[in-house]
């Protein structure tokens, strides 16, 4: 019914840039915040970065400054660009969004399948 579907991941060198998109599609009627958050190898699931529907941003610390989080609500879509990646930004990347479906007053939470970031020399 609803997918979330991210691009982009890859290996990168440090310094390097990978630009992250995630597209929503099925039947919504509405997406509230969009969420990246990653998850290292031995490590919890952590918060990059968010927006809310009125594009207002918010960053991890150890990301400020380097990725940049964007949407177009027009093709339900959220970006992550990243630059100046370092050796420990490597991991899966996960696409988050909260939203409401059609012909229900229900508030979703859904998860997209996960890209990998590399970054190493």
């Amino acid at each position: 019914q609803v997918q979330l579907v991210e691009s982009g991941g890859g290996l990168v060198q440090p310094g390097g840039s990978l630009r992250l998109s995630c597209a929503a599609s099925g039947s919504i009627r509405s997406i509230n915040t969009m969420d990246w958050y990653r998850e290292a190898p031995g490590k919890e699931r952590e918060l990059v970065a968010s927006i809310t529907s009125g594009s207002s941003p918010t960053y991890a610390d150890s990301v400020k400054g380097r990725f940049t989080i964007s949407r177009d609500n027009a093709k339900n879509t959220v970006y992550l660009q990243m630059n100046n990646l370092k050796p420990e930004d490597t991991a899966v990347y996960y696409c988050h969004a909260n939203l409401w479906k059609y012909y229900s007053s229900t508030y979703y939470s859904y998860w997209g399948q996960g890209t990998q970031v590399t970054v190493s020399s």
